[in-house]
């Protein structure tokens, strides 16, 4: 993780979205949610989202701009950069991460009701049904993650659990 002096560095918070170009490495702490990353190897270019839930409790109004929060919001709005590049869903390397279960004391791993685990539901289904490649995926069990995604080269490295924890990277 060599750090360039031209790189730019966001912070995207939950319910955060970015797509852009190789000179962006993008930073983000998860629980519950789920981070999905989206890169094109020849293209260097991709994108991160930070969903919070599956979905809305409500349909979308009309003219109403596609909210990140949501996991099949988030994949209309990657979509729409890849028609955009017209380049296509097979094109590009997906990662998933998070959804953990935060409340173990409360919520069960073979509990499903819980928005962690419906959650990665929702991310896989999605990732299957739009026809992308599931390069990776670090999801649920217990406690946050840290998860730096560099567009230079699609790598996401990943801290899961204690501050002390060693980094994991997914290329």
């Amino acid at each position: 993780m060599n750090r360039a002096a031209d790189l730019d560095e966001i912070f995207l918070e939950p319910g955060g979205f970015f797509f852009g170009g190789p000179d962006t490495r993008v930073r983000t702490l998860l629980g519950s949610c789920v981070a999905m990353t989206l890169w094109h190897p020849q293209q260097r270019v991709g994108g991160i989202a930070h969903f919070m839930l599956p979905s809305r409790s409500r349909s979308r109004r009309d003219g109403e701009a596609l909210d990140a929060r949501y996991a099949d919001e988030v994949i209309e709005l990657f979509c729409r950069h890849v028609r955009e590049l017209n380049t296509t869903a097979p094109d590009y390397e997906v990662k998933l991460f998070g959804g953990a279960n935060m409340f173990p004391h409360m919520i069960r791993d073979d509990d499903c009701s819980g928005v962690s685990c419906r959650n990665v539901q929702a991310a896989r289904r999605l990732v299957d049904e739009n026809g992308f490649w599931l390069k990776a995926e670090h999801l649920g069990g217990v406690g946050h993650r840290a998860l730096i995604f560099d567009l230079r080269d699609g790598v996401a490295y990943l801290r899961h659990g204690a501050r002390r924890a060693r980094w994991i990277i997914h290329e």
